[in-house]
């Protein structure tokens, strides 16, 4: 049903019983210095993909690569429990997995999911006068860069790890009951960027309202202080030839930043908007699907 040329967050495939398996894997490296936190960070991650595509995860293996030589190994049970532990509260069984000597820790799942054929959401539905509701704020990749730089306020760092170990459980689980046409969730591309693969899957634009975009109290202060990922600036200037605004580069640069674990962003018809944001833990409208191409920021 959706593969690996649709750029969705996840792949699906009919059962032939009315029944869908959606699919995917994601691995990555540390970004926090508590094993324990890293692995629910990881699990969280996973788990979105799954949530995005409306499915509710049912199964995954684990993946860890652990440098032997440089690391302990019971900072590597540390990372797998907290994984387990994020699965376990998804309600999703780990059957299995695979660790391998690696120079680098590395550590995430491929998750297997079921939904209802007629209840799958992809990314490539959305609809001119739908609203664009994110769930989650944005500015985890500016402290995360300034976490790894040892200048993040200790508030923040743990209100940002809060954010990428909550799960968007209730977020995906509402998606088809409030008519959600569209929906993704907000990681490495930033906001603008996965707003881009939804409104060319779907043959739209769209219109983010700034003001209306929830992010997280500081951020902006250590985005002025050069707290930028590189991955980040690289969103930033993909995106840009596709953005109009008269708000100037720095506005443009919170939309782009690199998230982990970041929120789900759904288009939805107007009518279900109320209910959504009741079911949806943090959901906020930021813009709307308007005519023709592009992304204007007002």
């Amino acid at each position: 049903m959706i593969g690996i040329g649709a750029g969705d967050d996840a792949g699906a495939y009919a059962l032939g019983d009315g029944r869908a398996l959606v699919q995917t894997v994601d691995i990555f490296t540390p970004i926090v210095d508590s094993p324990a936190e890293w692995g629910r960070i990881a699990a969280a991650n996973a788990l979105s993909d799954i949530y995005a595509m409306g499915a509710e995860p049912l199964t995954a293996l684990q993946y860890l690569g652990w440098p032997r030589d440089k690391l302990p190994l019971s900072a590597a049970s540390e990372v797998t429990e907290g994984g387990m532990e994020a699965m376990a509260e998804a309600g999703c069984t780990v059957v299995g997995g695979h660790s391998i000597a690696s120079p680098e820790p590395a550590f995430g799942f491929a998750v297997t999911g079921l939904v209802a054929e007629d209840r799958l959401i992809s990314n490539a539905g959305a609809r001119v006068g739908d609203a664009l509701v994110l769930t989650k704020p944005l500015g985890i990749g500016i402290v995360t860069t300034a976490l790894k730089r040892g200048k993040c306020p200790p508030g923040l760092a743990a209100e940002a790890v809060g954010l990428m170990t909550s799960l968007n459980r209730e977020a995906g689980a509402a998606l088809s009951e409030h008519g959600a046409t569209a929906a993704t969730d907000v990681t490495g591309f930033g906001l603008l960027g996965h707003l881009r693969e939804m409104l060319e899957a779907s043959g739209v634009g769209a219109e983010i309202v700034y003001e209306q975009v929830p992010v997280l109290d500081g951020a902006l202060e250590l985005l002025e202080a050069g707290m930028w990922a590189g991955g980040s600036q690289r969103n930033l200037e993909s995106v840009l030839p596709l953005v109009s605004t008269e708000l100037g580069d720095e506005a443009v640069a919170i939309l782009a930043d690199a998230q982990t674990s970041g929120g789900l962003l759904a288009a939805l018809a107007p009518a279900g908007v109320d209910g959504y944001l009741r079911s949806a833990p943090g959901a906020v409208v930021v813009g709307s699907i308007v005519a023709g191409p592009g992304i204007r920021v007002r």
